[in-house]
């Protein structure tokens, strides 16, 4: 049995508030851009399958218990119970959270108490310049709000991530933009933004980027589902300056991301986002990211998002999945239980907690 200290979630969300709807609940299961298929639901995928094995017995329920069952019980408990019951039941000890998503979701805090665990904020470059923006009138106070944002951030966060820079080889360029490039660039945004437009300008993306680099903080990149292969220029420009880069998601491109990890000291990978979505074949994903990464480069994620049931099945997932895949390089001889164990410590928790100084910050 391999042996684990409790995980550190190096990514997630907070959870909602409110309770939910048996099509409101599945809705939240994948990201979908429409509808599922006529006749099925969105329990009809390998996240669907893997919430209905680990999460009933958490609430009280037998395994793979029928979602409508399923709801009843977690509107009989309430929302705060049910989200304590299952945050507490995934073995996670710590949370970095991504503050930066709209909705009505649960904070570090609030995640933190759920949990009984300890919880840090994981700031999001875009909010910061829309949060600038508010307070500025003018471009260069704009520039100077967003400059004393990052620094204001940088002494209190635990990393910085970017969502909106994912897939753009012009966002993520080797160096930084000129300050030209970059007062031309907010002078647009902020004439676009009074009609709604969002931070996606990539030369203010890459001022972004860059400042974060500068700030000293681990930075979390989003690869979504995209090759993350463009990326080895902007890799391997950041070598050298301090900043530790963390590359989030790739499924289906986890190799990459993991080769990355291999090739650069200073970039990680993620081997845990991609494990609930996969479910059943869970193993399998982790499998091939652990072929290619050194051991100290990779660090557990649940990605969870809205439900707490997706923070705890992401865990339940990936620990069993580690056992599996380590348990049987153990039982062919390849490994002895001492380094399974060693290894499996280091994925959990340890990377993530020398990657993010976590021991150097204070239970909130």
């Amino acid at each position: 049995m391999i042996e684990t200290p409790p995980l550190v979630d190096q990514y997630c969300h907070g959870f909602l508030r409110t309770e939910l709807g048996l099509g409101t609940f599945e809705a939240q299961l994948i990201r979908s851009a429409g509808p599922p298929a006529p006749g099925t639901t969105f329990f009809d995928t390998q996240t669907g399958f893997a919430v209905r094995r680990w999460c009933p017995p958490l609430l009280g329920l037998e395994p793979h218990a029928a979602p409508a069952r399923y709801l009843a019980r977690r509107r009989e408990l309430g929302t705060a119970e049910s989200a304590r019951r299952l945050l507490r039941g995934s073995g996670v000890g710590a949370y970095l959270v991504d503050t930066g998503v709209p909705g009505d979701l649960a904070g570090p805090k609030e995640l933190a108490l759920a949990g009984d665990a300890e919880a840090f904020e994981t700031v999001r470059l875009e909010l910061l310049a829309e949060q600038a923006a508010d307070t500025s009138g003018t471009v260069p106070a704009f520039l100077a709000n967003l400059a004393e944002a990052v620094h204001h951030a940088a002494t209190g966060a635990t990393a910085f991530t970017c969502g909106a820079a994912a897939g753009s080889a012009a966002a993520l360029a080797p160096e930084p933009p000129d300050p030209g490039e970059v007062g031309g660039a907010a002078g647009r945004w902020l004439a676009r933004r009074t009609r709604g437009g969002a931070v996606a300008d990539p030369v203010l993306l890459r001022h972004l980027v860059w400042s974060a680099v500068a700030s000293g903080l681990p930075l979390q990149l989003h690869t979504g589902a995209e090759d993350p292969a463009p990326l080895a220029e902007f890799v391997r420009a950041t070598a050298g300056l301090g900043a530790r880069l963390v590359l989030l998601g790739a499924y289906p491109y986890h190799r990459h991301t993991a080769r990355l990890a291999a090739a650069f000291p200073h970039v990680y990978a993620d081997a845990g986002a991609a494990l609930a979505p996969t479910g059943a074949r869970a193993a399998a994903v982790l499998a091939e990211s652990l072929e290619l990464a050194p051991f100290g480069k990779l660090l557990f994620s649940s990605g969870g998002r809205r439900l707490p049931e997706l923070h705890a099945v992401g865990a339940l997932v990936f620990r069993e999945a580690l056992g599996r895949v380590l348990g049987g390089w153990v039982a062919d001889g390849s490994w002895t239980w001492r380094d399974a164990d060693r290894v499996a410590a280091m994925v959990a928790a340890g990377n993530a907690r020398r990657v993010y100084r976590l021991d150097e910050r204070a239970r909130p």
